[in-house]
């Protein structure tokens, strides 16, 4: 299956560079891009993208509040991209809050072209880019900014088996899969089905969010 895919990004001469990067190959077709937030919305809405590669910082509408847009859009629109956020910079307050929103991780624009190749797949296969150290020093960082677990999300873990709790904990202390599954002495398949349900009991879109609720909840401590 070919993953439709979109660029936005205030610099031609960089949509340019990844569009030809990404339509040689096989499986990633370029389907539009947009030069701001507000045409990535408009662009999205008309060609539905698998994945939206989003900048950070643009003029008109920035990343962050397109990246909302696309992820809690209004009733009536049921198309919802993977958004893979796109920064400068490695340490990026819009990209905490950009993972909120419900974004599938980030990607710095200096990264090789094989890791941009590989982000585009990972994200359309519904999985989040948290296993750089970098995105892990991110996350930490964004939760010791909020220390106070919120007691909304601190009660629905209560819903967790005591397996499926320990398995969030492991995936926010930034371990992947095979890592949780020798940890936990389980087969690869058993994590996987284990997160998928940690997924569906919490209401969460991917790996990354769950990390952030894990912080959030109070289950995992900042540095703990």
């Amino acid at each position: 299956m070919t993953i439709r895919v979109i660029i936005v990004d205030d610099q031609a001469m960089v949509r340019a560079g990844f569009a030809a990067l990404l339509s040689a190959q096989a499986d990633i077709d370029v389907v539009g891009e947009a030069p701001d937030g507000r045409r990535g919305i408009e662009v999205s809405r008309g060609t539905h993208p698998d994945v939206v590669l989003m900048d950070v910082r643009m003029p008109e509408m920035d990343g962050l509040a397109a990246a909302r847009a696309l992820l809690d859009p209004p009733v009536g629109v049921v198309h919802r991209p993977k958004v893979l956020m796109l920064t400068t910079f490695d340490v990026d307050d819009y990209v905490y809050e950009a993972l909120r929103a419900g974004a599938s991780g980030f990607l710095l624009k200096d990264a090789p072209p094989a890791d941009l190749i590989s982000a585009v797949r990972v994200v359309a296969a519904g999985e989040a880019l948290l296993a750089p150290s970098v995105t892990r020093r991110l996350i930490a960082d964004f939760a010791q900014q909020r220390p106070a677990p919120r007691k909304d999300r601190s009660l629905r873990l209560k819903g967790l088996t005591p397996r499926e709790t320990e398995v969030l904990e492991l995936i926010a202390r930034g371990l992947s899969n095979r890592e949780i599954a020798d940890h936990l002495i389980l087969a690869e398949q058993t994590v996987k089905t284990h997160i998928g349900r940690v997924l569906a009991k919490l209401g969460l879109r991917d790996r990354a969010q769950a990390v952030i609720f894990a912080y959030e909840s109070g289950l995992v401590a900042p540095g703990g």
